[in-house]
């Protein structure tokens, strides 16, 4: 009896942990976003950035974490049908993990699937609403379909929550002035 005790232990154990995991791995990056809106030094800033890149990329399952590098790989490597099914095996494995829906939303950009993309940055940003980069690709979709008022939107959301973008102001000035000339 003692034994079964003790099994049910170990294999409940690791869902027991996994909520107070994730509570912490949030804590971690929220004080990480409150160091990136604090900073004025430009390399802690991109320090900052990359600590919240690899916190997003850490899903707390090294199984994920492993479909996640493959997936980056092949689709660095242009195939693209393939990257989208090792994300889709992702998100079904672990619906509510941003990272594997921003990944996917890349994949689908990359492709040409706009509207797939967009899709997938939608439910990136109800996981993730300061999601910088997911906010940053809805811009570019946006400004690629011609529609500079949201691109504009969306790059301010990015900047809210990263103000230190490569090129955020200068993005903003830019689709400002094209958003004027369009309306003269």
């Amino acid at each position: 009896m003692r034994l079964i005790a003790t099994l049910a232990l170990v294999l409940l154990l690791p869902a027991l942990l996994l909520p107070t995991m994730a509570a912490q791995a949030q804590s971690a990056v929220d004080g990480l976003f409150e160091k990136l809106q604090e900073t004025q030094n430009p390399v802690e800033a991109k320090q900052l950035e990359r600590q919240i890149w690899a916190a997003w990329s850490k899903s707390e399952s090294d199984t994920l974490d492993a479909l996640l590098q493959g997936g980056v790989a092949v689709m660095e490597k242009g195939d693209y049908a393939r990257a989208q099914e090792i994300f889709s095996v992702m998100i079904e494995l672990k619906p509510d993990y941003a990272e594997a829906y921003n990944k996917r939303a890349s994949v689908r950009f990359l492709a040409g699937d706009y509207a797939g993309s967009v899709a997938d940055i939608e439910r990136t940003l109800k996981l993730e609403p300061r999601h910088f980069g997911a906010l940053s690709g809805l811009g570019t979709i946006m400004e690629r379909l011609d529609n500079l008022p949201e691109a504009l939107k969306a790059y301010r959301r990015a900047l809210a929550a990263n103000p230190h973008l490569n090129d955020g102001a200068d993005k903003l000035k830019e689709l400002r002035r094209r958003i004027d000339a369009k309306e003269l």
